[in-house]
């Protein structure tokens, strides 16, 4: 008890309300996609060419997720709904506490940061396999962090990370890009500022850019080769994903979600323009860097709060220094003190554990889920068996190929995989603009299920060999009369 001091109380109060926070319903609906993707795998075998969709049935397919499909999967398997919560919070804790490492200055400055940096952080964090490419990268940047900081060579971990994530998920990309943004920022430092004690010398960076080239090397351990190089080119390279899909869109800063975005990049750019302390060549790249990314597009936030978090402790710690303002911690609290810091630990713990058991509920999860999946209209699919090929929704794409397997997708948010002209073809019809009846005769559909107040749906409506058979506040089922 008497090593319960408020400081320690703190932390651990901190990362119970972080868990709390990231313990969310899950809603997305790619994580079902990549949850029939990895029982696929495990029952099945490695997916080579696509077995979900008729559009592209049997046409090749990298399938970069495997690994952390499988994951999902038998996170599901498990526990369902709560097991995937629970997945998420997981990951995004580890995450954080990792970035906490990073940090500088006490307990109470850190934790401010790390609030700002989750809340910005979170509006990426759902159960899908991008959880483990948060993760991973902080994991990453922490090596990093020892080797610059703290003369701490653990570079030896990179290529074996590289190797594993290389066979999770696609977002190993993010591991480059930390990797050469450090690369950059210490040959910059080595340049304009060789005097400074955090800069990498060009000995070590020599010993960084082989690692980093082993770890290319190492990614090429994976079911598919040399292919899975090029398959984060090939994402970014898709013009309707900035078109149609919200996470490559430009954040929107009318909604509240981006606020803490915006807080963090203000907080950042005001303490290093308070700061004493000489901005770091490597954190300028970084931020300037992962900002770039994330103005871009809104997945790319949470690379943002990443590589922000620390810079921001950096200098505000050294802004407090200057002016003295430095609290005095309490090493040995009295026994009275250690108690009060238990009770507060208890029962901010056990505050957390009801937020999540109430979050996770069946009933509220359920409600959770109504609101953005057609479960209603799956569960009728299932009953009534109708006719395809089906029409659907891209953003239900992945939740019916596991919600109602009997029927191939047209598209899911597998955008690699359909490419620009099926993904924009797909978009003008759901929206019901010009040639929506020839794509449905092209493809001979005969089932519709789309959102009750798209384009296509109000068509569909006023057409007399089309009725709806099925229809909720969400969804419409369309047959078509023969």
């Amino acid at each position: 008890m008497r090593q319960l001091t408020i400081e320690r109380a703190a932390v651990i109060i901190l990362f119970s309300l972080l868990f709390a926070l990231a313990t969310r319903i899950p809603t997305d609906t790619d994580t079902w996609w990549h949850i029939r993707s990895g029982e696929y795998t495990l029952t099945q075998g490695m997916i080579y060419a696509d077995p979900f969709s008729f559009t592209k049935a049997g046409e090749p397919w990298i399938n970069h997720s495997w690994g952390a499909q499988i994951i999902l999967y038998a996170a599901w398997q498990l526990a369902g709904n709560f097991g995937l919560a629970i997945y998420t919070a997981a990951l995004a804790t580890a995450g954080m506490y990792l970035i906490y490492r990073m940090c500088a200055g006490n307990v109470y400055l850190r934790a401010f940061a790390l609030v700002v940096g989750a809340a910005t952080a979170a509006v990426f964090w759902s159960p899908r396999p991008q959880m483990l490419s948060f993760f991973l990268s902080t994991l990453i940047l922490y090596l990093l962090f020892l080797y610059k900081r703290k003369q701490i060579d653990r570079l030896w971990l990179i290529p074996v990370i590289m190797l594993m994530w290389g066979n999770l998920h696609a977002g190993f990309s993010i591991g480059f890009i930390l990797l050469g943004g450090t690369i950059a920022g210490e040959i910059l430092g080595n340049i304009f500022n060789p005097k400074s004690e955090t800069v990498i010398s060009w000995a070590r960076l020599r010993k960084l850019v082989i690692v980093s080239l082993v770890s290319i090397a190492a990614l090429v351990v994976n079911p598919y080769g040399l292919q899975m190089l090029q398959v984060p080119f090939q994402t970014v390279s898709i013009g309707a994903l900035q078109e149609f899909i919200q996470e490559w869109n430009s954040p929107n800063f009318h909604e509240r979600q981006t606020w803490p975005f915006i807080a963090l990049i203000l907080g950042v750019l005001g303490a290093i323009g308070a700061s004493p302390k000489r901005l770091d060549w490597t954190d300028f790249v970084l931020l300037s860097g992962t900002a770039f990314m994330a103005l871009l597009a809104g997945r790319n936030i949470a690379v943002f709060a990443v590589v922000a978090t620390p810079v921001l402790t950096i200098h505000l710690d050294a802004v407090l220094a200057e002016r003295g303002w430095v609290l005095q911690t309490i090493k040995r609290p009295t026994r009275s003190m250690a108690r009060i810091n238990a009770i507060l630990v208890g029962v901010v713990m056990l505050g957390s554990l009801a937020k999540v058991l109430l979050v996770l509920d069946q009933e509220t999860v359920h409600e959770g889920q109504a609101m953005f999946l057609p479960l209603d209209a799956a569960e009728y699919l299932n009953e009534k068996h109708p006719d395809g090929p089906m029409f659907n929704s891209y953003n239900w794409g992945g939740y019916l190929m596991f919600a109602a397997p009997e029927y191939p997708v047209f598209v899911d948010g597998r955008t690699d995989l359909y490419g620009d002209e099926l993904l924009t073809t797909y978009l003008n019809t759901a929206r019901g603009g010009e040639g929506w009846r020839e794509t449905l005769e092209q493809y001979n559909i005969k089932m519709v299920v789309v959102e009750t107040q798209s384009g296509l749906a109000q068509h569909l409506r006023e057409e007399p060999d089309w009725k709806a058979d099925y229809e909720d506040d969400l969804a419409v089922v369309f047959t078509k009369e023969t």
